[in-house]
């Protein structure tokens, strides 16, 4: 028989201060909102640029909002709603986990529509900028989903060197698949995505990184879920696919549509992607 490994068993909780413990998911979301806050600043700023270093730090808190607020409800209304009909007040318990990307995804877009239109700044510009840096947080936190032992993978065959056994999931080992689904969401995702946005010709496609990060992240994560247990409150839907896979299909459409569109539409030129009426004054 091949040795199996089996799941370490990490402490949930990264830091502890006295009677305070930050855990290793909501230390992911920081790091990952801070390292895309300053990636995001040196993109904003790069020919043709489209926002100031002080317009993205005032959108950090609006992103910030978008991913807690959209990935939680987006979980609700998703996963599992007849739960949350029945139970409205466990909606605001965030701490016991239930976070969907593709709610988090909405919420970010709703913010990022709604601070451009504010701040009267470029909305596909602004978006693809910030589209490069998210992979960032979503590696970090397929690797936190990874030191909870949950979202684990299917059974995986026995000749696999690297099939662990999740103690949450029984004896049979498993395909570690948030460790798939950080290299597939997160590393090779943020490689394309930041090789793109170094050509200034890219770059002024107004909308193609967006499309880009999601039609990637869509291709990205339907082959994650070949490997990924569904929840069991869900299980297999229509066709054999997951909810993951499901929600996945809108958002491959949506980044095509956008890649089109970018290329269909006249470049932008420096003075005119920094705001939705012109050249700022």
């Amino acid at each position: 028989m091949l040795p199996v490994l089996v799941f370490p068993g990490f402490d949930p909780v990264a830091i502890r201060l006295g009677p305070f413990a930050i855990r290793w998911y909501a230390l992911a979301y920081i790091v990952g909102l801070f390292l895309g806050w300053r990636l995001t600043r040196r993109l904003a700023a790069k020919p043709p640029a489209v926002a100031s270093e002080s317009e993205v730090d005032d959108f950090l808190t609006w992103a910030t909002l978008g991913v807690i607020i959209g990935g939680r409800l987006g979980y609700v209304l998703f996963y599992q709603p007849s739960y949350y009909l029945s139970h409205p007040l466990a909606i605001f318990a965030v701490w016991r986990g239930g976070m969907s990307f593709h709610g988090g995804a909405l919420g970010v877009i709703a913010a990022i529509t709604l601070f451009a239109l504010r701040r009267r700044i470029d909305l596909l510009g602004f978006a693809d900028r910030i589209a490069v840096s998210v992979p960032i947080g979503l590696g970090l936190g397929r690797i936190a989903n990874f030191i909870n032992g949950e979202l684990f993978g299917r059974p995986a065959p026995a000749w696999l060197p690297w099939a662990m056994i999740f103690p949450q999931a029984g004896p049979e080992p498993r395909h570690p698949s948030q460790l798939y689904e950080a290299l597939l969401e997160g590393v090779l995702l943020f490689v394309l995505l930041y090789a793109l946005a170094q050509s200034r010709r890219l770059r002024a496609r107004r909308g193609f990184l967006s499309g880009c990060f999601l039609s990637g992240y869509a291709v990205a994560r339907f082959v994650g879920e070949l490997f990924r247990e569904p929840d069991p409150f869900l299980g297999y839907l229509w066709a054999g696919a997951t909810m993951g896979q499901l929600l996945s299909l809108p958002m491959l459409a949506g980044g095509i549509a956008l890649i089109v569109i970018a290329f269909r539409r006249s470049p932008a030129q420096d003075g005119t992607v920094g705001s939705l009426h012109g050249p700022r004054q």
